[in-house]
């Protein structure tokens, strides 16, 4: 199974524990991931509301070197990468003018792209191309005992999800870690915004979200929470400090990339999966997992 791979900017920084994860967990199920050559940023959420035309045509470059790669679907582990690219994507599809007026934009620079794509969150890739059951049989530790709360995060399926999940309460990730031996709480928040960039400009809104994600997943009983996203990752995780002065809290709630999760099922060492880079340690976690 072969895929052209758009790491996101990201997967160089805050979210290198979620690419290096990755990486690991295509290796280990017999995923081929290739890298777009000379990828750049998608554009991200808010460019969008700025430039409009620019931001497409950032966007489609990417595009358009995958095209160039072969017709492998294009792979995504960010939440705001895939929804930027899928939207491009299916917006040019949509509108002639539109792709004529990005396609005169990357002319400029002797590039084109056709449209014959498709982009796909990794998550995604997993259960739909190779199934729960089948990566399970792969596992060599079951997660029997561990509570684990999916947090998927607003841009998973909103408003690029298509047909390949529920759109308010996105659940792909459900049956993948209960063929694996997990306990997957109800966790009502799984899609609710965690204030993302706001940290950036609205900081007491942002942390409120916060705490009102970590709370859920306290009022649940789980032993730790799964993200889908490095900025998600990175706010319920990197900002629990900042929680816990301004709320008076004392959380120190384990939060994972599914992809170490998943990669630990599998047997692949921790560091390897970035674990040993946690800031708040995931060693109880993994210690009560058998043998």
């Amino acid at each position: 199974m072969k895929y052209s791979y758009f790491p996101g900017c990201s997967s160089e920084a805050t979210g290198l524990t979620y690419d290096m994860s990755a990486r690991a967990v295509a290796e280990k199920l017999g995923i081929e991931l290739r890298e777009i050559d000379d990828w750049n940023c998608c554009g991200a959420t808010s460019y969008f509301a700025a430039r409009e035309l620019l931001s497409f045509a950032i966007s489609a470059r990417n595009l358009a070197l995958a095209e160039e790669m072969g017709p492998e679907d294009i792979v995504c582990t960010c939440n705001s990468c895939y929804t930027i690219l899928a939207k491009t994507n299916s917006y040019m599809a949509e509108s002639p003018e539109l792709a004529e007026e990005v396609n005169d934009a990357l002319a400029q620079i002797g590039r084109k792209y056709s449209g014959d794509l498709k982009v796909r969150h990794f998550a995604e890739v997993l259960v739909n191309d190779l199934g729960a059951e089948a990566i399970a049989e792969k596992a060599t530790r079951r997660l029997t005992g561990m509570k684990i709360a999916p947090y998927y995060g607003c841009q998973f399926t909103r408003p690029m999800g298509g047909d390949w999940d529920d759109y308010e309460f996105p659940n792909i990730l459900d049956g993948l870690f209960e063929a694996l031996g997990a306990t997957v709480v109800d966790y009502p928040m799984r899609a609710k915004c965690c204030g993302g960039t706001m940290m950036l400009t609205e900081q007491d809104a942002a942390l409120k979200m916060c705490h009102d994600l970590l709370q859920g997943a306290v009022d649940d009983e789980a032993d730790v929470i799964i993200c889908a996203c490095p900025l998600c990752e990175m706010s319920l995780e990197g900002y629990q400090p900042r929680v816990n002065a301004k709320f008076g809290t004392q959380y120190q709630v384990p939060v994972a990339y599914f992809t170490q999760i998943l990669g630990y099922a599998l047997g692949i060492d921790e560091k390897t999966l970035g674990i040993d880079k946690q800031i708040v340690s995931l060693d109880k976690v993994l210690a009560a997992v058998p043998a």
